[in-house]
């Protein structure tokens, strides 16, 4: 019986690295509702630089629910360098792209799929739980462990 345990605790952690490893980035997402410019000044930040939110339908309706979103809801983020102009900080290059998909399926992270990708759209072999699900579970775990808010689109 224990090694049964042992071995669906091996699976469902297995299963939960490669569905983040394989999720595709979807292909029309700039379609979605965009947020506003947002700015991280801070150098130590994983998200230093300009980012902007894109949330698909059902995403928007979670966002309207104070934060509380539906299964299949999808957030993408796009993470750009800051470049310094006479204007204040614009865009440089694109440096990351991240996904969020709410699953019931992702119980190791609070019932979302974390995914990241390079700015090409590859994955880059994020740790969903080290890299995304440690700070989201720490600081928003009241909010379905989601950021932003339906402020971050008007």
């Amino acid at each position: 019986m224990k090694s049964l345990l042992i071995i669906a605790c091996f699976l469902l952690i297995q299963t939960t690295a490669t569905a983040s490893e394989t999720q595709l980035l979807p292909k029309d997402y700039n379609g979605w509702q965009k947020s506003v410019r947002k700015i991280d000044n801070d150098k130590k930040s994983l998200f230093y630089g300009i980012h902007y939110i894109y949330a698909d339908a059902k995403a928007m309706q979670g966002y309207k629910n104070k934060n509380r979103f539906p299964e299949g809801s999808r957030i993408i983020i796009e993470h750009f360098n800051i470049k310094n102009s006479p204007q204040g900080p614009v865009e440089g290059k694109k440096n990351m792209v991240v996904l969020m998909q709410k699953s019931k399926n992702e119980k190791a992270t609070g019932g979302w799929l974390y995914a990241g990708y390079t700015a090409q759209g590859k994955p880059s072999g994020l740790d969903p739980v080290k890299n995304c699900f440690e700070c989201h579970q720490k600081e928003v775990a009241d909010r379905d462990y989601v950021f932003s808010d339906i402020k971050d689109f008007k």
